[in-house]
């Protein structure tokens, strides 16, 4: 072997035969030039690679963020375990057969006081009369009682409420249905609930009597409207204390999620306060647990613990001035700090997805939890729209996807486009993909600056402007899928057209696109001409 020095190459001088091909492209809008060296490969643009299906879109790939591990909502004692528990059971079962029939009485004569008070009242936009009031307070009593028949038997109590001029609105953490019993006990509020609980026998009677203010937590409108009988109930002395649950749902008490922004919007001030319940064997947060389970396991213990503790109160700084977004961040500060936990991005929004994923026996459905108060680009009825689009895969017992299911819910053929895109979700490269791959990579591909003007060309430049028909729809995706046949096309097609009107409109399109954005590189070869 010839000696080398140090100055020598290690490796034999490529030919210098080699092609260069440099590429000029200039935009319509008079942007700079883009150039492209293209030596032996080493440099391209990623709108002229197919094995990038939204390389055309200006994509380079993306990226799943970093996820807290914290599950907020799981309850961690779920089933009896342990001889301890079913030895209590066993005994107290008398207890809790003489518990049961004390809650059927007290919620029978409480509904009774509360239909009586609220006979002949037809004005309820207006405070309760007083005398109506003073008739409440049976089913006041009554509610305490129920408390006491869960195993409430004392409640531990820290600082006072504030009054109701000083503090006219009150939140609080939110982790069983035993809240607002106490609270309607306690401080008999008008409370902000969702619509549903109107329909609950008895107690939706009962809760009619707080003048409680409805909400639909989908419904913008209804939203407003809730914002605004808060203002006005808020303002009012002659009305009881507002009180709201800011989380929107029941965690388990060792975070606190997200707050809505509705308590604070008003610009009130507002006492903040914490519940807590201490307990070794039997969890009392709700969690994905039934109520009648969670009900039949309170009446099985001999005491269940309890604390309140009231906050001092927080008002808007800078002279009411201060942002809505920071009245909420200093309030939920305030009460994470009290109650020494940590603060996470869920919602109510992430309850759903993790209740739709133990419902597909998964086995660690808090995998599907995404931080929905950090989703700016979508809502979250169209993350679970998602999900489920993602459960139509099929996937494991450990929350992954094949391509075969992936293509089965893309209504797509095994072809050359579907294993690019399914390739490209696969960030991982294990041949199989994740919910979070496969929402985040659909959500990239929405954002990018080129989807929603590629949604409008298809029209425009591939269709002169008309609705699209079937023929049509299969010749604008046949480059890319160029064994297509009927079936598979018109399978696609009514996909496409939500409406069923048989035509593609520019809603049914941009809609479509909008809950399968991955299918934008259907149309790829079609569109890179007038990008």
């Amino acid at each position: 072997m010839a000696d080398h020095d140090l100055t020598s190459s290690l490796l034999p001088a490529e030919s210098s035969d080699r092609v260069d091909v440099i590429l000029r492209i200039e935009d319509d809008d008079g942007g700079p030039p883009v150039q492209i060296n293209n030596q032996n490969g080493n440099h391209h643009d990623p709108r002229l690679c197919f094995s990038n299906p939204y390389g055309f879109l200006g994509s380079d790939g993306f990226s799943v963020p970093e996820m807290t591990t914290v599950d907020p909502f799981r309850n961690n004692t779920p089933s009896i375990d342990g001889v301890y528990e079913w030895v209590k059971i066993v005994v107290c079962i008398p207890i809790a057969l003489a518990r049961l029939v004390l809650f059927g009485i007290c919620l029978l004569v409480g509904y009774l006081a509360t239909k009586t008070a609220l006979h002949g009242w037809k004005d309820k936009e207006n405070p309760m009369p007083k005398w109506r009031c003073r008739l409440m307070g049976v089913t006041r009593l009554c509610g305490r009682c129920i408390l006491f028949s869960f195993g409430y038997h004392w409640i531990t109590r820290k600082g006072k409420p504030a009054p109701r001029e000083i503090a006219p609105i009150v939140v609080s953490n939110h982790v069983s249905y035993i809240e607002p019993i106490f609270y309607f006990y306690e401080l008999f509020p008008t409370m902000v609930a969702a619509e549903s609980h109107d329909s609950i026998p008895f107690v939706g009677t009962i809760i009619r009597a707080m003048q409680v203010i409805y909400v639909d937590r989908f419904s913008p409108a209804s939203k407003k409207h809730a914002i605004s009988e808060i203002k006005r109930k808020a303002s009012c002395n002659k009305f009881p204390r507002v009180l709201l649950f800011p989380e929107g749902t029941t965690t388990n008490g060792r975070a606190l999620i997200s707050f809505q922004l509705g308590a604070f919007l008003p610009g009130y001030s507002i006492q903040p306060v914490v519940v807590r319940y201490p307990h070794v064997h039997f969890d009392q947060s709700w969690g994905l647990v039934s109520l009648p389970k969670l009900m039949i396991r309170m009446f099985m213990q001999f005491h269940n613990y309890m604390e309140v503790e009231y906050l001092p109160i927080i008002s808007p700084r800078y002279n009411g001035k201060e942002s809505t977004l920071e009245f909420a961040k200093r309030t939920s500060r305030a009460m994470a700090t009290a109650l020494n936990v940590v603060q996470t991005p869920h919602s109510y929004g992430d309850l759903t997805l993790l209740t739709k994923a133990a419902e597909a026996n998964q086995e660690t459905p808090s995998d599907y939890m995404i931080g929905m108060s950090k989703m700016e680009q979508v809502s979250s009825l169209e993350v679970v729209d998602f999900l489920d689009k993602f459960l139509l895969m099929n996937p494991d017992s450990s929350g992954r996807a094949t391509y075969d299911g992936f293509i089965r819910a893309l209504r797509l053929e095994a072809c050359a486009v579907a294993e690019e895109i399914f390739s490209f979700i696969d960030i991982e490269k294990m041949g199989t993909i994740t919910f979070k791959q496969y929402l985040f990579g659909s959500l990239h591909v929405m954002k990018l600056q080129g989807f929603q003007r590629s949604c409008e060309l298809i029209l425009t430049e591939c269709s002169n402007g008309d609705k699209i028909s079937e023929q049509k729809l299969a010749e604008l995706i046949r480059p890319a899928i160029s064994d297509l046949n009927t079936d598979k096309a018109h399978e696609l097609f009514k996909l496409f057209d939500t409406d069923g009107d048989g035509k593609i409109s520019k809603n049914d399109l941009c809609g479509c696109l909008r809950r399968n954005p991955l299918l934008i590189a259907l149309f790829s070869r079609c569109l890179l001409p007038s990008l």
